[in-house]
């Protein structure tokens, strides 16, 4: 199935809406879920009180769940705002619009020092397309065992500041990564990419995102799709999420 979406410039684009492409990460049963920031592993388990078992294969009557979950540590998650301000934000509040058009970029993160980080020239090679209002940023190499990787205590790359003010005087309002955030892992509370995308708080951009431990396979290839971004209505800086690609190309006017 084949849709004509026009944006805010006016430009049409062709998306193939028949040709779901998924990024976000599985939460399995298991304890081969990723995690971050030496958070606790997520728990998948049976429900229960007093009498009531929430599992058939135990003796209850239906089968239902108790989740725990830090987002921000064991899954796929997007977060607002609220993240870093003084100032509560929610998630549920932030998130205006759903759909964009998207590029996805593969970059090598850029060795210095001790640590690997994403540049902004490196970025303003892949910004080309007039029309988007989010980034999808596959790093390389792009190992499947990012999808379970315990990412605590690692040093993963991270995007420099500059990188991120360029994404937002770009227009970028949605960013994605498959990294577990785009600051270091231990920078003191400083956390200057999240303030430089979220332009905080000089002018406080309420309705950008930030979506962080994706996972973008080999088989999406860089280039132009319409996103769609899903997540729950939390009273939270950040909620589990699901991310979808679908292929899009500019249509000639």
């Amino acid at each position: 199935m084949r849709a004509l979406i026009t944006v805010s410039t006016g430009q049409q684009w062709s998306v193939e809406l028949g040709q779901p492409l998924p990024i976000s990460i599985r939460l399995n049963r298991t304890t081969s879920n990723l995690r971050a920031y030496f958070l606790p592993p997520a728990e998948i388990v049976p429900a229960t009180s007093g009498n009531f078992i929430g599992s058939i294969a135990a003796g209850g009557s239906v089968n239902c769940d108790r989740l725990v979950l830090y987002p921000h540590g064991n899954s796929t998650h997007t977060e607002c705002l609220g993240h870093i301000s003084r100032e509560r934000y929610w998630i549920a509040d932030c998130l205006r619009s759903w759909t964009a058009i998207a590029v996805v970029v593969s970059i090598e993160p850029r060795q210095r020092g001790a640590d690997c980080l994403i540049t902004a020239d490196q970025l303003a090679i892949a910004l080309t397309v007039s029309d988007a209002r989010a980034l999808v940023i596959r790093t390389l190499p792009n190992d499947p065992s990012k999808c379970q990787r315990n990412w605590s205590g690692t040093n993963p790359p991270y995007l420099e500041p500059e990188a991120a003010a360029l994404l937002r005087r770009q227009g970028i309002e949605h960013l994605v990564v498959d990294l577990p955030s785009i600051d270091p892992e231990s920078d003191g509370g400083v956390l200057a990419a999240h303030r430089a995308f979220w332009n905080y708080p000089d002018a406080p951009r309420l309705e950008a995102t930030i979506t962080e431990l994706c996972y973008i396979p080999d088989s999406i290839p860089d280039g132009t799709y319409w996103m769609q971004l899903g997540v729950l209505p939390l009273e939270s800086d950040a909620s589990p999420s699901h991310i979808v690609l679908y292929p899009a190309t500019p249509v000639r006017l």
